[in-house]
């Protein structure tokens, strides 16, 4: 099948990949544009294992506020080189990326960062309600497993279903763009405030403990 400059433009608009690489997926996929798709992801996902050494020097550290100031976050993303971190899509990442802890509240930013004494804890508390809720004993560790990496997947940023599309990790629109921009992409660290957080409320407000006290 002849692949025409329009149906490049066309992919190249739905996937922000580069012009020959848009070539090469058409006339991998015979034309099919859900397939050239298909073939991008598979392409840029590749590209980005193959990049996931190199050092990340320079980069972002992006904020995000919400709730009219209730919740804040700090993230930084690092990248290869001064100029790929000004590139837009990279930018539009790391602001997603601080939106997503926002409304995600992950604690941390991959797995492997996860203390083996929390892992434990996770595990005994899921066994032990397991156990309680009469399943057989056969099935206990299997169903203690699953939800462990359930919970693993829940305080993880880079395991996180994305919130802008669910249907994959944040980990891998990370790739995606790392595959696509030529650069390694590394989520260093980020921190999350929420107001209130941490600090016992009160019952009732200062005024009305004030008149408590003087109607002692």
């Amino acid at each position: 099948m002849k692949i025409t400059a329009q149906m490049v433009k066309e992919l190249r608009d739905l996937t922000g990949s580069g012009m020959m690489d848009c070539k090469r997926a058409l006339q991998a996929s015979n034309g099919d544009i859900d397939e050239a798709i298909k073939w991008l992801r598979k392409n840029d996902l590749a590209t980005a294992e193959k990049k996931s050494s190199r050092i990340t020097a320079e980069g972002i550290v992006d904020a995000y506020i919400h709730a009219g100031g209730r919740i804040g976050v700090l993230i930084e993303v690092n990248i290869e080189t001064d100029f790929a971190a000004n590139n837009q899509d990279f930018r539009t990442l790391v602001h997603d990326l601080a939106l997503q802890v926002a409304a995600m509240s992950p604690l941390y930013v991959r797995r492997e960062e996860v203390p083996e004494e929390v892992i434990e804890r996770e595990r005994e508390l899921v066994h032990a309600q397991t156990l309680k809720s009469g399943k057989p004993e056969a099935v206990v560790d299997r169903i203690v497993e699953g939800r462990m990496e359930k919970y693993i997947k829940d305080i993880c940023l880079l395991d996180q279903p994305f919130i802008k599309d669910d249907s994959k990790t944040c980990e891998t629109v990370i790739k995606e763009l790392s595959g696509r921009i030529g650069e390694n992409i590394h989520v260093r660290r980020f921190v999350r405030y929420e107001m209130g957080e941490g600090l016992e409320k009160r019952d009732c407000n200062f005024a009305d403990e004030v008149a408590a006290q003087l109607n002692k």
